[in-house]
């Protein structure tokens, strides 16, 4: 089972790379699972056609029977891929990383994992935070590997510096590694340049790279991945070969 965390400054179009990987591992007859790591619960929506599945913190805090069956906090999309969304607290109550943990420790009891036999699990996580909540999808075996995904911009390459050392500070623990940079072109000067430079320095590979596409914008708006508006486009392309090559350098 491949079971990859995404991380990357917010904004940066984690969900965007998370949800076009999904649907290009699930074309490829991979059996997928996404969680979406957000309070916005909106990881998932291009998946679904523009709509959103109940986040697991809102189920529990409107129904009065405690889950199941793992179908009634997810939702199948494009391809089977199951979609499921930690949610977060109340605005302004609590703490988002619980969420995380609490869904985390909810699927484990529903046996999620056992029951649905996926081949690729995706973590959608949020902004560039690594620590409490946060950091559970790294932790104890949930993601094996972590993707961080970067411009050339000087922030995300300041989150991406971030990530990248509080992973490698965990590596003692057994926890993921990191297992490169997903470059999702902004078109800033000198960019690619950039983004080299700080694989080399931090020992890191470009494992992909994602050139700026009208025709995400364009699908995203019909609430589509690329991969289900149009699987033949050469944006559609691209992910899918990025899909082979992380089933291939993660064998």
């Amino acid at each position: 089972m491949l079971k990859l965390a995404i991380y990357g400054k917010g904004g940066i179009g984690k969900s965007t790379m998370t949800a076009n990987l999904a649907a290009a591992f699930a074309t490829l007859g991979k059996r997928v699972i996404q969680i979406g790591c957000d309070p916005k619960a909106d990881s998932t929506i291009n998946l679904l056609g523009g709509k959103v599945v109940e986040p697991v913190m809102d189920y529990l805090r409107s129904h009065d029977d405690y889950p199941t069956d793992y179908r009634q906090i997810s939702k199948e999309g494009f391809g089977g891929v199951l979609c499921i969304e930690t949610g977060g607290p109340t605005p302004g109550l609590g703490c988002a990383g619980r969420g995380i943990i609490a869904t985390f420790q909810l699927l484990e009891e529903l046996e999620l994992f056992e029951t649905w036999k996926p081949d690729v699990v995706l973590y959608d996580v949020l902004g560039d935070v690594v620590c409490g909540g946060f950091a559970a999808p790294i932790r104890e075996g949930y993601a094996q590997q972590v993707l961080i995904v970067t411009s050339g911009e000087k922030m995300a390459l300041y989150a991406a510096n971030n990530i990248q050392t509080a992973v490698k500070n965990f590596e003692d623990r057994s926890y993921a590694k990191v297992l490169g940079l997903i470059l999702n072109h902004r078109n800033v000067e000198n960019e690619t340049e950039k983004v080299s430079a700080f694989a080399r320095e931090h020992d890191l590979k470009i494992v992909g790279e994602i050139p700026r596409s009208d025709d995400i914008i364009r699908y995203e708006e019909e609430g589509k991945t690329v991969i289900e508006g149009d699987p033949e486009l050469p944006i559609s392309r691209t992910f899918l070969d990025l899909a082979e090559r992380l089933l291939e350098i993660s064998d």
